[in-house]
């Protein structure tokens, strides 16, 4: 009998060891309340970054710095353009290696959503769409159109087949727990009638029939198929999203916009770091349990990848900046409400949600597992009002248009509209080393009829015509006048006129350069009109007719067009002349753009001119060369003395810049540019632009860019920061013996506080870079600022009145004190 009970131990010992050491299941399921990873429940912190919009070398940085801001999944689209180019081949090299980025999230143990499209939309030109589809006869994209499934099948089971054969599947042990196919079909559907919902079916039961180890969504297709989980995409979800198509799906989130992509001529696109938070905290409030970012770090639209009219700059609203730098208070404010949200996990996911609606604007959330776990949301609608709600005996003040997360339903740990964390300020900086740039030039010919080969009676349609491999196409007519024919009084000009379908073109007349007309991303069409001198005998006429991306979205892409579509003179003695058929001739790009100029080889095959003085020539390329800025801060350069054109560094292409399209506000929409510095060698980098209109490079300047001008901006009322409290298993408790409010500062790469800017306890105003003295200010502000922080790293500033001032002494006591605060960092040395 002892022999049997021992035997007995021996088994259940065995068995608990195995238990305790075997794998947890790989694989990705999900319910009604949350997606299911490994068999583990998930909240989903997640963050839109693309691989093509930044060189290799920075992908490691950003994914860090994502993680480090509490996401633990990363969703990319698959971009077929840049991987099928030409149709059968290939390219995934560089920063197109999609295998080597999601490996290297799965390295830094995050998760991955693949959006395979293969339609994206995404700013992206022809919204990922390869420009030889479009030449497929009888193709209509994204309907149930056979040319159309046949070569998505194709490219989605190529996407798939790569991503099995690398082993990135979560049931295969990689990062990817979820794929996306189409993308916001919705807002197209209609438009196909019944192919539109027959396309619908095709597409998800493809999907499905490729892989069906991992979940398959649709943004934004709220008649998803019952296999497909539908989701939301837009700014406030909680409000706008009415759920899941099915009970058994969970309520996901997969674009909440942090601000807004811009097109050329837009004014700035902000969002407030409180809005996004507001927002995030009420769609978990509401059984959300995924949240993506869209974009978490927007990057870099190099060479001509952007869809009509978007900026080079792609989403630098987003919580890192275009050069990799974390937005403050944005980043951390974000980071913050993860944590908040981590901390109530097990309430979230596992607790019974109840709804206890106070008034009109307030509402109390609660998520309770009885006996164990609870959470409370203490949400204030209001938009402009604070209010105070009595919650389970206590009194809580909440913030206008804030949500208040308790994840023990006593302690606030994070409000979405009180801002602990630190904001920051971005400061463009002329590099010392790469001054006093000295340049030369190479002017473009104006080409004739006779110098192009390939000629038409009327102009030819500008899209079909370059087949998106140049922004430039020319176009050229001549025409005879006898002096007869022209105006006789001197005070009277011809006038040229271009109807053009867009985007842009430059005219010139017997080689002269006479004008420049666009159209703009809402009404891309635009009319040029110019007086024009024209001679007896032959005038030639000639138009450098220019794309500025091909269109992302809308129904039937496949259809649009571009270019110079009617061309008359006016004010001639006969009248009008129409001259649109009058024999073309046509050439696809501008000579320099073929013979490779800004690359290192290429500029040798023609002679260059220094440029000594001021000069304005349209059609003009311009080189010189620089070292590499000091220090290892990002870089720019500044383009806003320029009007449009491109710009190469060593040969990599920096994109489209337009500096003379100004925003409402008078001010150009981007005028710098990103260089990163994996472009860079240490010496003899070669700058090179192509000016299509006329600016002066004289001002161009290569600038190191920073956030080292750093502030906090908060209240009395403000929490204590989320990180003083942690949860053990059930048992939630501080980690700091004081849990007061302060301003939090810490400069970035180990920089130290050189210099307090401005300190005001009081009643401040304004925001990080443009504080402000308010109507109540302590008289020992800067004095507490200087010995809490100046020569250290990090610094914690207390926000107590006795500090400031002595109570019969107080300037103001019957008002909220808030403390504003300034540094500068810089480098130790």
């Amino acid at each position: 009998m002892a022999i049997s009970n021992r035997l007995l131990s021996l088994v259940l010992f065995s068995l608990m060891v195995t238990c305790a050491f075997a794998e947890k299941p790989k694989g990705v399921t999900y319910d009604g309340r949350s997606m299911i990873v490994n068999g583990e429940r998930e909240l989903l912190f997640s963050g839109s970054i693309h691989y093509p919009r930044m060189p290799p070398q920075m992908w490691p940085d950003i994914i860090r710095k994502a993680k480090e801001g509490g996401l633990n999944l990363i969703q990319t689209y698959v971009f077929w353009n840049i991987h099928e180019p030409v149709q059968g081949q290939f390219n995934f090299e560089g920063n197109y290696d999609v295998v080597k980025f999601i490996k290297e999230i799965a390295r830094q143990g995050l998760y991955v959503t693949l959006r395979i499209g293969p339609y994206i939309e995404a700013e992206w030109n022809q919204g990922g769409f390869p420009y030889w589809l479009r030449e497929v006869p009888n193709i209509t994209f994204r309907s149930y159109n056979e040319p159309f499934i046949y070569h998505m099948k194709k490219y989605s089971e190529m996407v798939i087949d790569l991503m099995k054969k690398e082993k990135l599947f979560a049931p295969q042990g990689g990062p990817i727990i979820m794929a996306q196919i189409e993308n916001e079909y919705n807002n197209v559907q209609l438009a196909y009638r019944d192919n539109g919902k027959k396309y619908v079916e095709w597409a998800a039961n493809m999907a499905t029939s490729l892989y069906d180890g991992v979940p398959w969504i649709m943004c934004k297709q709220k008649d998803a198929p019952p296999h497909i989980i539908n989701t939301c995409n837009g700014r406030h979800c909680a409000d706008t999203f009415k759920g899941p198509n099915g009970p058994n799906k969970p309520s996901l989130w997969t674009e909440n916009w942090t601000a807004q992509y811009r097109t050329f001529g837009d004014p700035p696109s902000q969002r407030a770091a409180e809005d996004i938070a507001f927002s995030v905290a009420r769609f978990f409030a509401k059984n959300g349990t995924l949240t993506n970012y869209y974009m978490y770090y927007g990057g870099t639209n190099y060479g001509r990848t952007s869809s009509s009219f978007v900026t080079t700059r792609y989403y630098d609203e987003a919580p890192l900046d275009e050069f990799g730098l974390f937005r403050e208070p944005k980043w951390s404010h974000l980071r913050d409400l993860h944590r908040a949200l981590r901390l109530s996990r097990r309430a979230l996911l596992w607790g019974t949600p109840t709804v206890q609606k106070v008034n009109r604007d307030i509402e109390i959330t609660i998520y309770e597992k009885k006996g164990t776990d609870c959470a409370a949301f203490l949400t204030n609608n209001h938009t402009t009002n604070p209010a105070t709600v009595k919650f389970r005996g206590k009194d809580y003040y909440l913030p206008e248009k804030s949500v208040s997360i308790l994840p023990d339903c006593k302690t606030v740990v994070y409000n979405t509209q009180t801002i602990v964390s630190q904001h920051n300020s971005r400061n463009f900086v002329a590099s010392e080393k790469a001054k006093g740039l000295k340049w030369e030039k190479y002017q473009e010919k104006v080409p004739t009829i006779s110098e192009l080969s390939l000629k038409n009676r009327e102009p030819l349609e500008l899209y079909t015509l370059t087949k998106d491999t140049s922004d430039y196409a020319w176009y050229s007519t001549s025409i005879k006048f006898d002096r007869h024919d022209l105006p006789m009084r001197p005070d009277i000009l011809p006038v040229l006129q271009i109807a053009s379908m867009g985007h842009a073109l430059a005219a010139f007349v017997n080689g002269e350069y006479i004008g420049f007309g666009h159209g703009n991303n809402i009404e891309k069409s635009f009319v040029f009109q110019k007086p024009v001198v024209l001679k007896p005998g032959t005038n030639t006429i000639s138009i450098l007719a220019e794309t500025v991306g091909f269109p992302n979205s809308g129904a039937y892409m496949e259809k649009r067009f571009a270019g110079p579509r009617a061309i008359t003179i006016q004010g001639l003695m006969a009248g009008t002349l129409d001259i649109t058929q009058n024999d073309w001739g046509h050439e696809v790009g501008v000579f320099g753009e073929k013979e490779q100029l800004f690359s290192e080889e290429g500029a040798k095959k023609v002679k260059w001119t220094p440029v000594t003085g001021p000069t304005n020539g349209a059609v003009t390329w311009y080189k010189t060369t620089f070292e590499a800025p000091e220090g290892n801060n990002p870089l720019a350069v500044k383009m806003d003395k320029m009007q449009k054109g491109m710009m190469w560094v060593n040969g990599n292409s920096l994109g489209r810049y337009w500096s003379s399209f100004l925003s409402p506000l008078g001010q150009p929409t981007q005028f710098e540019y990103h260089i990163p510095r994996a472009f860079l060698k240490p010496t003899d980098n070669v700058l090179v632009v192509f000016e299509e209109t006329g600016g002066n490079p004289a001002d161009i300047e290569i600038q190191t860019v920073n956030r080292d001008t750093i502030c906090s901006i908060i209240t009395e009322y403000h929490p204590p920061n989320v990180k003083s409290w942690e949860r053990s298993g059930t048992n939630f408790v501080a980690i700091v013996e004081d849990l007061k409010t302060g301003a939090h500062l810490t400069c970035p790469d180990d920089k130290i506080i050189e210099k307090v800017e401005f300190a005001s306890y009081g009643n401040p105003d304004g925001a990080c870079g443009n504080l402000i003295v308010g109507t109540c200010n302590s008289a020992k502000s800067m004095q507490v600022a200087q010995e809490k922080c100046l020569g250290k790293n990090s610094c914690t500033i207390p926000i107590e009145r006795e500090i400031y001032d002595e109570p019969s002494k107080d300037p103001c006591p019957d008002i909220f004190k808030t403390l504003a605060v300034q540094m500068k960092c810089g480098n130790k040395n």
